[in-house]
Formats: C-alpha cells, structure tokens, sequence
C-alpha cells in the first residue's frame, strides 16, 4: 500500500512549531509495512491544499492529513476534503453530542463554532477522539483504482500530537490493516553502528556485498564519528526478518567487525560501558575544551556508577597543574593543546582517581584561538592505562559546538577501540 502525508498549518511553513507528527507517521507506517513517497507540507489555504491533496491522492492509495480539523475559520481540511470528494457537508447529531458531551466533562461552555467539527462528509467514517473536540474522518474518494478493490482514501486526523496519536493507534491502524488484507508485511531493520573507520572505507571493504544486495537491502550512512550500515526488509514477522538479516550480518562482520560497536540503539557510551564492565575496569576522565561533555555522555548510561570514578574538567593552565599534576615545563614548552599536555592530564587523572584507564581531552574549539600551527579543531585525546600511555591528534571543522561534541564522540571512540584490542 502506498501512503502520502500532508500537514495542514501556516504555523508549520513557519516554524513556529516542530512537526513532530511527520516523524511519527513515517516511523509507524513502515512498521506496519505502508510505503511513504512523499511528505508535503502546506498552508491554511483552500486553494493551495486542494492542489496538495489532489496530487496526493492522484498518486496513493490512502493520503493521510494532520491538522485543520478545528472549530475556527482557517480550519478548513474538512470543507476541502468534502468538496474534492464530492461529499456534501451534513452535521451529524451523534457526532454533534459527542463534541457537546466533551465540553460538559471538561466544566466548559460550548461555543457556536464548535458545531463545525460535527460537519461530516456524505458516506465519511467517522473516527472518534477521546482527547479532544475534532473527530477524525475516512472520506473515499472516486472509484476503485482495481476491481473488487476500495477506492483512494483520505485520512483526516487533528493536528495536537496526543489526539493524533491515539487516533492512529485506536482507528486508523485497523483500517490500514483491513485495507492490506488483515496480515500485512511490516518493515524490519538493523543498523550496525562502526567507528573507527570511515564511511568510504567501510563500503570499499563491504563493497561486493554492496553490489549484491537484494533482500534485506543495505543503505551506509555517515555520522559524526560513526558510520551505520542499515539493512531493512519486509517480513510477515521478526523470525523471517531475522534469518534473512542473520548471514548478510555475519558476512559484514567478518570484514569489519574490529570496527562494530554495536547494532539499533546501541551507542558508543554503552558500548564503552560494556566492554569495562566485562573486564572489570574503571574509568576518570580529565577533560578541557569539552567542558565535561564526554562525563556527560558516559553518565547518561544506567549504572555508570559501576565503573566511572571521576571526572576532571580542567580547563585553565593552572587547573591542569594543580589537580591533575601537569608539569608548569610541559605546558610552557608544548601548550596545552599537545601531546605532551594530554598524556600528562591521562596519567595525572588516573593517578588520582586509582581508575584503570584514563581518557584526556584538549582542543581549540574556537571560534578564536588557533594559530597557523594549531588551527580551530585542533584536538589531541590521550589515553592512559596498565600498559602506558599513548596519545592521538585530530584536526576538527565546523562551529565550536560541532567541534566540542565530535571531539567527545572520537574520545569514547578511542578509548572503545583501545578496550576492543584487549590491551
């Protein structure tokens, strides 16, 4: 089956809100195995949403909306909906009462334009709203497209994201699924999350496999610091979808399995976690440019407290010196944004927390600061533990705050990677 979404609202093309119902939609829907093309977005204009909603249904099979459906006069997804349907607006007194009804519970006077929202197109479905005043509506449109088959549809649902969502999950889901036959395929993914390595790198060495695809599909994604591939199928359950994604997975992950960290909603905090709680470590971190940014991260994770000992945010030279022990010689003769300075602030770190490994940060975040030797983004992470201590460079671009939060996402990158090797 194929959907389309159209969002009625001037205060959407403005941005006055976030269209939280576009994400919501389109995650449910391909879970329940409705193909999404296209999304459109339009004004609280009749003639503007008449040419949405007609293209719309010209290409779908059932066009679903969200907003419009309110008692005031640019309210007006309803009329349109009627008058492209050729449906004739009646008000409907069961509806009518049900509105009157919501005032009474709600200790409110029911206003006279409220009666707009029990204008119900000629052989619409009614949807009720248990959380609000403006029923839903299923107005078919035309003729069937196949015979023996129904015809396009238009799904009009509220705009507010609580009476939307109990609506699509009471009424509209069952009529989704009568419509494709009661057993429905439903799209199933895996995201393998890498880091580590590029995403160049990561489809060159993945690329027969690539090039092979069929069913599960693959499709690479790049993020700061990570890299996903994100395999999808449709399947009647997650057994079918699950042996199909199990060799596709085993084959990625004999080429580059060194670099996965984990699958879905894994993050790299949690794998970090993992692998020190599987080997009974513990962590402190001494941090500068990042302001704390990678404790954050790491103490997003429940039971952190496991393994996490301290966090040092030390941020002038004379912090480094005097909590973490940074010789005044190391600083003057290299900086603070050195090799030097970062494999001190490690050892400085893990030497007063009794951690087992220490992650250091220092960086020129910028906007100003960088010089033509240590440009913006310039970024050292040191790394101590049982073994020694060791130390990378980075060279980082875009807004400080860009900078500041890859520079903790290759932090716990480093340190992930370094757990991986055993050492």
């Amino acid at each position: 089956m194929r959907a389309e979404l159209v969002f009625v609202g001037t205060e959407l093309l403005l941005g006055e809100i976030l269209n939280t119902n576009a994400q919501y939609l389109s995650r449910r829907l391909a879970e329940l195995g409705v193909d999404v093309y296209y999304q459109v977005t339009v004004g609280d204009n009749p003639e503007r949403l008449e040419g949405a909603l007609r293209q719309a249904i010209g290409r779908a099979d059932v066009v679903l909306t969200s907003g419009g459906l309110g008692p005031t006069d640019d309210d007006l997804t309803r009329e349109v909906a009627a008058a492209l349907s050729g449906r004739p607006l009646r008000e409907d007194p069961a509806v009518l009462a049900e509105i009157a009804a919501w005032f009474e519970r709600a200790g409110r006077p029911m206003t006279a334009n409220n009666r707009r929202q029990a204008m119900v197109p000629e052989g619409a479905t009614v949807l009720p709203n248990p959380v609000g005043t403006a029923p839903g509506l299923i107005v078919p449109v035309g003729e069937p497209r196949q015979p023996g088959g129904e015809p396009p549809a238009l799904v009009l649902m509220p705009g507010p994201p609580p009476e939307l969502t109990r609506m699509f999950e009471d009424h509209v889901v069952p009529y989704l699924t009568r419509r494709m036959g009661g057993t429905p395929l439903r799209l199933f993914t895996r995201t393998l999350r890498f880091c580590g390595i590029g995403e160049s790198a990561l489809a060159d060495a993945v690329q027969d496999i690539l090039a092979a695809q069929t069913d599960p599909t693959i499709a690479p994604y790049a993020k700061p610091g990570e890299v996903h591939l994100r395999l999808a199928t449709k399947a009647a359950d997650a057994a079918i979808a699950e042996a199909r994604f199990a060799p596709v997975v085993e084959a990625i992950r004999q080429r580059v399995g060194q670099h996965l960290f984990g699958t879905d909603e894994t993050t790299l905090e949690q794998a970090v976690g993992d692998l020190l709680r599987q080997r009974g470590w513990t962590l402190a971190l001494a941090e500068s440019c990042t302001g704390g940014l990678v404790a954050k991260r790491i103490t997003d994770v429940p039971g952190s407290s496991a393994y996490f000992l301290a966090g040092y945010v030390t941020y002038s030279n004379a912090a480094k010196m005097d909590v973490l022990g940074v010789p005044a010689e190391t600083l003057a003769q290299h900086g603070a944004v050195s090799e030097a300075t970062v494999r001190a602030m490690a050892e400085g770190a893990r030497r007063r927390s009794g951690a087992t490994v220490a992650v250091s940060v220092s960086g020129i975040a910028g906007p100003g600061g960088g010089t033509p030797e240590k440009p913006v983004g310039t970024v050292w992470i040191g790394l101590a533990y049982p073994g020694g201590v060791r130390a990378r460079q980075f060279l980082f671009r875009g807004s400080r705050d860009h900078i500041r939060q890859v520079t903790a996402q290759y932090a716990l990158a480093y340190l992930w990677a370094h757990l991986r090797e055993g050492r």
